[in-house]
């Protein structure tokens, strides 16, 4: 089973830091057949779980993190 990089994104924890999250399918659909799995981790390979669309929060500490929002890039 592999997972492909789908999507990142930033996030910020209560105190301000800023987390560059990664987000991953994997290649084989769930086994209910709901579709392909997706997991979350940090740049630096730490887990991630989603909590909802704009909350996730790190697996080994439990710090919560939120989703910064898109800005448009300006060319």
């Amino acid at each position: 089973m592999a997972a492909v990089l789908v999507g990142q994104f930033h996030a910020r924890d209560a105190e301000g830091r800023i987390y560059s999250v990664h987000e991953f399918q994997e290649s084989t659909p769930a086994v209910d057949g709901s579709g392909p799995v997706t997991t979350y981790k940090l740049a630096i390979g730490d887990r991630v779980n989603k909590v909802d669309d704009n909350e996730f929060q790190l697996v080994q500490t439990g710090v919560t993190l939120t989703r910064e929002p898109q800005t448009a890039s300006v060319s």
